[in-house]
């Protein structure tokens, strides 16, 4: 009786496998005269894609290094690299040159444009740690402990 079971199982698991194997054979038949459109397209300028593509937005951590106000740009020096950033768009405030920030920002045609530009949260975090030092301690007395009993 369990050879019977096993080999009608080993014969439904055998047809669903080559179902399958001729499933993905129509399908790789079908992709072929895809290529063929695609030279088509190849042939016309890329201009178009460059137009849909958004740029990239990229990130810096690091220390403002100068502000101009007239021009406003502002230059950040991080870890490896200095950047100098378009900040026209931007509605805040310009950063004040020491402060250290977190800016993210855009590069089309050679020119680095800020989206944001932003107080480095590490200094918040020293400044609460400061505030908590200030706070004297208190310290709650405790009741001396029990000598051992001897028996």
């Amino acid at each position: 009786m369990k050879k019977l079971l096993t080999l009608a199982l080993a014969l439904v698991v055998l047809a669903a496998f080559s179902g399958l194997g001729v499933a993905q054979e129509k399908k790789a038949e079908e992709k072929k005269p895809a290529p063929a459109a695609k030279e088509e397209k190849k042939a016309e300028p890329k201009k178009e894609e460059k137009k849909a593509e958004k740029p990239k937005v990229h990130s810096i951590t690091g220390e403002v290094t100068k502000v101009d106000d007239k021009a406003k740009t502002v230059t950040i020096k991080g870890k490896d690299k200095e950047v100098t950033l378009d900040a026209a768009k931007l509605k805040k405030a310009l950063p004040k040159t020491g402060d250290k920030v977190v800016a993210k920002y855009t590069e089309a045609d050679g020119k680095m444009t800020a989206k944001s530009i932003t107080a480095k949260k590490e200094e918040k975090k020293a400044e609460k740690k400061e505030e908590k030092k200030a706070e004297p301690k208190k310290e709650e007395a405790k009741p001396a402990a029990k000598p051992a009993e001897k028996k």
